[in-house]
């Protein structure tokens, strides 16, 4: 079971809270590749090429979103585009 923050609001062990709750999965995830063939440097550099996609998604999403944003408020307030 996944560790919930001690608390709704930032504090400053939040991040050191988050890793503790994510280090039993993160491990078994690493065991499993490892235990079908993979080996420890692929995983890892794998690992950092998904986050650095799901960061750059994350930034596309927002820029998107933004620009829905923008859209919706210009036809609202009678623009057109």
């Amino acid at each position: 079971m996944i560790s919930r923050p001690r608390q709704k609001l930032d504090y400053a062990d939040r991040e050191i809270d988050c890793q503790e709750a994510m280090e039993p999965g993160f491990q078994a995830i690493i065991d499993c590749m490892l235990e079908v063939g993979w080996q420890r440097g692929e995983v890892m550099r794998s690992l950092r090429r998904l986050i650095a996609a799901d960061n750059m998604t994350q930034k596309e999403n927002a820029k998107v979103e933004a620009e829905l944003a923008i859209a919706r408020a210009m036809i609202r307030a009678g623009k057109s585009l």
